[in-house]
């Protein structure tokens, strides 16, 4: 790949630890020439542990820089922690932003995220065992760091999706304030399959990776193609 100022930007969510789509999707990488690599969501299947096994080596394999965060079914966080913990260590260039954030290798863009669903309630029940929930305050608390970075681009990545009134589009209220307030350049989240504006960030929803959908973006110019995976090389 060599080096890059970031731009081109692989988005993928629910890999479901599909080893057939995790393969087609590192071909897909190469095929686009992509910089870097985000994926929202759903990671593990049935077997969480060999689901994000699964998802991490093929994303240390691709060699490119990669940032994810969980779903709402990537219960309990401890495996998924350690998991991810686990992973970093061998390949330094993978980089789990689960309520924190990390600068891409060009020190231009700053990816950080909120996993799992967000309950605009401020007293909704918070669970990290059986599932992935949290009040809005908690991801609001978790993101206030970006504010140390305003000269970055921000990317953020959500497994629920940011409500947008103006369209009609259901979603959380608390992530499209956060979107607003952080002035973020694109936002990768989960739910149905599509492209939108929201103030002057771009929302992109790539569809399931299980099911064979991703989606690419430029940065620099905020325009997005959404692709169907091909058999691997």
């Amino acid at each position: 790949m060599g080096e890059h100022r970031l731009r081109r930007i692989l988005c993928a969510a629910d890999p479901r630890g599909s080893e057939d789509a995790l393969a087609r999707l590192a071909d897909a990488a190469e095929r686009h020439d992509v910089h870097a690599v985000a994926i929202v969501g759903g990671l593990a299947g049935d077997d969480r542990a060999h689901g994000y096994r699964t998802v991490f080596k093929a994303l240390g394999k691709g060699g490119r820089p990669a940032f994810w965060v969980p779903g709402p079914t990537d219960a309990p966080v401890t495996d998924y922690l350690r998991e991810a913990h686990n992973i970093e260590v061998v390949f330094p260039f993978l980089h789990g932003v689960h309520g924190t954030a990390s600068v891409s290798p060009d020190q231009h863009v700053i990816f950080a995220g909120y996993g799992g669903e967000v309950d605009d309630d401020p007293n909704g029940r918070r669970d990290e065992v059986e599932r992935l929930r949290y009040p809005r305050w908690e991801a609001e608390y978790r993101l206030k760091l970006l504010h140390e970075f305003p000269e970055l681009q921000l990317v953020l990545l959500f497994a629920t999706h940011p409500a947008h009134k103006g369209h009609g589009t259901p979603g959380s209220e608390a992530l499209a304030e956060l979107i607003a307030t952080f002035r973020a350049r694109l936002v990768v989240c989960g739910g149905d399959r599509g492209t939108e504006m929201l103030g002057r960030t771009l929302i992109v929803a790539p569809g399931s990776l299980a099911d064979g959908h991703y989606a690419v973006t430029d940065l620099l110019e905020q325009e997005v193609q959404q692709h169907e995976l091909t058999a691997a090389a």
